[in-house]
């Protein structure tokens, strides 16, 4: 029951951070602002809370991603970077600098062995539409351009969690008070026995078996 009401106090937290329509206002670390979600895309039937706490420095947007209610942590061990680590579990941050509906924006993720995905997608359609042109731009040292990314798994407590950075300048976005981006964020969860099934959490629904409709990203504006 003590870890339910950790769970939920998280949730309620986050919600007070995240208003209904999708916006929110990200301050100047050490304080951040937060979204959390309980819903599967696109049925809309529940998931395991997950929660992103957020905030930015002149350099970085810092994001602490928390899985709640983790049973399988379930990853392929042989997996290195921006290997195809979304077919497993793992958080999901896309993330564009703009207030349009973005046609390139990051892909950034990380499975619970510290394992990340880092690429740009270039999406013209906005939604992946079947016969358009869809392509990713992988970022090969990660590290070396200033990500970093620090996990770690609580069995006992039934969650796991990341801090990352992410590099700012990436996007041209340095020094970005008063920026408005968009994004949005998912969880893929999948066991050993339901691999390659995967069931699909998110913050913005997107409305169909896709994470890659643009139009349903949130709006994120660093305040």
């Amino acid at each position: 029951m003590f870890k339910g009401l950790l769970a939920f106090g998280a949730y309620c937290a986050a919600l007070v951070a995240s208003t209904s329509d999708g916006s929110v206002d990200v301050p100047n670390c050490p304080a951040t602002a937060s979204v959390a979600f309980t819903t599967a895309i696109p049925s809309g039937t529940p998931c395991p809370l997950t929660r992103i706490d957020l905030c930015y420095t002149s350099t970085t947007l810092n994001l602490v991603f928390t899985a709640y209610n983790e049973t399988n942590f379930y990853y392929n061990p042989d997996h290195k970077t921006n290997d195809d680590i979304w077919a497993y579990e793992a958080m999901e941050a896309f993330i564009a600098k703009g207030s349009d509906d973005p046609q390139t924006y990051l892909e950034y993720e990380v499975g619970p062995n510290n394992v990340t995905f880092n690429a740009f997608i270039y999406n013209p359609s906005r939604v992946r539409r079947e016969g358009a042109p869809m392509d990713q731009a992988f970022i090969s040292d990660p590290l070396g351009d200033g990500f970093k990314a620090v996990t770690r798994l609580n069995k006992l407590a039934v969650t796991w969690t990341t801090e990352s950075q992410i590099p700012l300048a990436l996007f041209n976005g340095e020094d970005s008070t008063g920026s408005v981006w968009r994004m949005n964020f998912f969880r893929t969860i999948t066991s050993a026995s339901e691999f390659p099934e995967q069931k699909l959490c998110g913050w913005r629904n997107t409305g169909e078996a896709n994470f890659h409709v643009t139009p349903a990203f949130g709006t994120i504006k660093f305040v």
